[in-house]
């Protein structure tokens, strides 16, 4: 064969191979989703989901925003700027729902009681306050961000019979916060999350007076389920790519079995929530729940919660709960 036909073979050759490659079946590209992640142990089955692969698994390629308070959350959500978030207090969400219906929907709820902590009061080391009644004589008391937060807080002490501008001050700050400004000795106690409490309380910056005080004093049940927060989808993700909503899920439920069965998950807290390595094992976690696993008792203690958030002016207008919650 001369040089030439060699070229003309090697030039249609190449050619063939080109064209035979076009025709092959593009490989499905994943799904891309951003999700908002507010510093709060409630979100461990978002970190779980994503390091353990069941967010890959599930054909989606999912970013975490961080989140430093929830309204900015609801801002970002309404925006665009993200598809959902891994936890967001369900009276800010019901306050949104109230005045721009059809914002977002609650895939999974966070029960929080003084057996599955989130929400807390704390008190310096050597404070002489033993309980929330102590909180007196000008205590001045921090709390977590947002009006849910700080109105929840306001309603507990208030249940309890303390006067604000008399017996006590409050003021909010950020999560990540709590510990130096305590620390400072610029606050008397808080109103805290986990795992902020937790790692306050180890490195003995702070102590616990009380845990689960929104199903103790605003719901009247110590045993009670306070839904005080749960993972969120927006509704234009659900009514545009009703799939892949779905499939997050799916993956998110993953994430949640794992967390509640398997001890070594704690340790993605680690990283995802800045949790010392001594101390991961010992955060506690709520009661997190499925929509489509919420028991009648579940959903009367939601109803609860958001008719006390319509009486403390947190939520516009009373909201039914069952229309916030979407079981995939």
């Amino acid at each position: 064969m001369h040089q030439s036909d060699t070229t003309l073979f090697c030039r249609r050759s190449l050619l063939a191979l080109a064209l035979s490659l076009t025709l092959l079946p593009a490989a499905q590209a994943a799904d891309k989703l951003k999700i908002g992640v507010f510093p709060s142990s409630a979100a461990l089955p978002f970190y779980i989901a994503q390091n353990r692969g069941y967010f890959k698994d599930a054909g989606l390629e999912v970013e975490e925003i961080p989140m430093t308070s929830h309204p900015l959350t609801l801002q970002s959500i309404v925006a665009g700027n993200i598809d959902g978030a891994a936890n967001l207090v369900t009276l800010e969400g019901a306050n949104m729902e109230a005045r721009r219906p059809k914002t977002l929907k609650y895939i999974s709820l966070n029960g929080q009681n003084s057996q599955h902590v989130i929400e807390q009061f704390v008190a310096k080391p050597d404070s002489p306050a033993k309980s929330l009644k102590d909180f007196k004589n000008g205590f001045k008391l921090f709390s977590a961000p947002g009006p849910a937060n700080i109105g929840a807080a306001r309603a507990v002490l208030k249940k309890i019979g303390l006067v604000e501008g008399k017996d006590f001050s409050i003021q909010e700050q950020p999560i990540n916060m709590h510990s130096s400004v305590l620390q400072a000795g610029t606050f008397d106690g808080g109103y805290t999350l986990e795992p902020a409490a937790t790692i306050m309380v180890a490195q003995k910056i702070g102590k616990r007076i009380e845990t689960g005080v929104i199903a103790t004093h605003l719901l009247g049940r110590k045993e009670a389920s306070a839904f005080a927060a749960g993972a969120v989808l927006s509704e234009k993700l659900i009514a545009e790519r009703p799939d892949v909503a779905k499939r997050f899920t799916e993956a998110w439920a993953r994430g949640l079995k794992q967390a509640q069965t398997d001890s070594s998950t704690r340790g993605y807290l680690i990283q995802g929530m800045k949790v010392p390595p001594e101390l991961a094992a010992t955060v506690p976690l709520p009661r997190i729940v499925m929509a489509r696993d919420m028991t009648a008792a579940d959903v009367a203690d939601f109803q609860k919660f958001l008719d006390i958030g319509t009486e403390l002016g947190v939520v516009k207008d009373k909201i039914d709960g069952k229309a916030m919650v979407k079981a995939f």
